[in-house]
């Protein structure tokens, strides 16, 4: 009979060596199985050469200590304990993209990922060491509150966000539907924070809306690259056909990302057949691996594009707008984007937990690392609390000067 020891030992080999496929930017892979206090494993043999390479003793060490110390040990799962080992492993690599998920966490990963959920309506980060707003969606909870771009979250109810990983920070702001979270929001350029209550609600993740202006400027505002965001771009790119226009705005500005194949084949609407759109660098021991342009481009070089960028940009959003400035396809207007360019590879580690882990930077063409630097838009140009007050849009007044006098501004 195998020892908890050997057992533990298996199951966490096969957590670092399981592979997978693509799906949403990410990979999913093998599974393995718990099932109520016993821990089950299967490793072939041409991988035991990996758990003779640490010694596990400490470990167990530990594990015992607790079994013959602690009041109550008795009444902590071994399957606790084991996420908990896992959850630990997993911060060591000081990566706040790289987690591990017990079941419920993987299930609210999951609905996530499918585009529905119950929660506020925001993207949200560790930037600089803080939990920072990506974006809010446009419509739901948190973008009626106010919640902006570049908020710090100091507090979530009663729980200080100093040192809180992202998933945590995650699963405190969600709940059931009509519940109400209170978050201490410090808006970005204010010096005082504020206190905001927001009665949480299912969230579609939102898509994108057209407009033909009447100087005949065509607006298209994508707010995610969610599984359904191709068709409709296609469309909103028909629409833009019929328009007989060729002055065409992509506002990404919020947006924080999404499908990494979605972004390639938008991309490959302007950019020619064959063509680098994104590579992902695994490091030196890997050669990378680069996603190339469908080439449909059915506008050839007569068109005259913008792309609004700001801090809420990221992800799918930078591979997308990284490459069309890199091809010198459109001008880039607004604020730094995000800085989101990192690839996570999602492994199945049992029927219902999985890990999330960094496994390589996405590079733009010309192979700028998005994750190190963002995006530098080709025209700065600032958003500022009176802009919003005054309902005025410097970015978008920006980008329709350009398009007017396109001679004067193309490089």
């Amino acid at each position: 009979m195998q020892t908890q020891q050997t057992k533990f030992t298996k199951i966490l080999t096969v957590a670092l060596l399981v592979g997978g496929f693509f799906v949403l930017g990410l990979y999913i892979g093998g599974s393995q199985s718990l099932k109520g206090n016993k821990i089950t494993a299967f490793l072939s043999s041409n991988n035991a050469s990996a758990q003779e390479q640490v010694d596990l003793a400490p470990f167990w060490k530990a594990w015992n200590t607790i079994d013959q110390k602690y009041p109550g040990a008795d009444k902590v799962t071994d399957e606790k304990r084991l996420y908990s080992a896992i959850q630990g492993l997993m911060s060591s690599l000081d990566d706040p993209y790289s987690v591990f998920f017990p079941p419920e966490e993987a299930k609210e990963f999951n609905e996530e990922i499918a585009g529905s959920f119950s929660g506020v309506g925001m993207e949200i980060d560790i930037k600089d060491d803080v939990l920072t707003v990506i974006s809010p969606l446009k419509d739901t909870p948190a973008y009626k509150a106010g919640i902006k771009a570049g908020d710090k979250i100091l507090k979530i109810d009663n729980t200080s966000t100093q040192d809180i990983t992202s998933e945590k920070a995650k699963n405190l702001i969600r709940g059931e539907k009509g519940t109400t979270v209170t978050l201490v929001i410090l808006h970005e350029g204010d010096k005082d924070s504020k206190e905001i209550k927001i009665v949480r609600d299912t969230i579609a993740i939102p898509t994108l809306d057209t407009e033909l202006r009447k100087d005949g400027i065509f607006v298209i505002k994508l707010y995610s690259f969610s599984a359904n965001s191709l068709q409709l771009f296609k469309k909103a790119l028909s629409e833009f056909t019929n328009a007989k226009t060729d002055k065409l705005v992509l506002d990404l500005r919020g947006n924080p990302g999404g499908y990494l194949n979605i972004a390639v084949d938008m991309a490959s609407f302007f950019i020619p057949s064959g063509k680098t759109v994104v590579s992902e660098d695994y490091g030196s021991d890997k050669e990378p691996k680069v996603f190339r342009s469908a080439g449909y481009n059915p506008f050839g070089s007569n068109l005259k594009f913008v792309v609004l960028i700001d801090g809420g940009s990221a992800s799918a959003s930078e591979i997308v707008a990284g490459a069309l400035q890199d091809y010198g396809r459109a001008l880039l207007v607004g604020t730094k984007s995000y800085g989101k360019g990192s690839v996570q590879e999602v492994v199945k580690i049992t029927g219902d937990t999985m890990l999330k882990i960094t496994v390589a930077k996405w590079l733009t063409p010309k192979g700028t690392s998005i994750s190190e630097k963002g995006l530098t838009p080709d025209y700065e140009v600032g958003y500022t609390k009176e802009d919003a007050i005054k309902k005025v849009d410097p970015q978008m007044n920006k980008a329709v000067q350009i398009l007017k006098d396109w001679n004067s501004y193309k490089k």
